[in-house]
């Protein structure tokens, strides 16, 4: 299984299946993408509309990638949220803290 991300000017497009086996690859090269806008000053837009399936991993990593900006004064938005990914964080009580933008 592969998960792809890709940047462009404004915004990192997630693609792929995110669970407990792909999520720490992805982790770690949101964080270089988190360090890397702190360097230039932009915030972060996440597109997810390409994820083809995700568990409650995938949602961690959108809290772990709100942490990260947080600390690195960065605002993040994620754009697109799957149906799946909005009712495990619906569940979990995250629609409120996480930055979701409209469809």
């Amino acid at each position: 299984m592969t998960v792809s991300i890709e940047k462009n000017a404004d915004q990192i497009a997630i693609s792929g299946e995110l669970n407990m086996q792909t999520v720490p690859e992805v982790a770690s090269r949101m964080a270089a993408l988190v360090a890397e806008a702190r360097t230039t000053h932009h915030n972060l837009q996440l597109d997810l509309s390409a994820i083809s399936r995700s568990d409650s991993a995938g949602v961690a990593l959108l809290v772990d990638v709100l942490q990260l900006a947080k600390k690195a004064n960065l605002e993040v938005e994620f754009y697109n949220l799957p149906e799946q990914m909005r009712a495990i964080a619906g569940i979990s009580g995250l629609l409120d803290i996480l930055p979701i933008r409209p469809q």
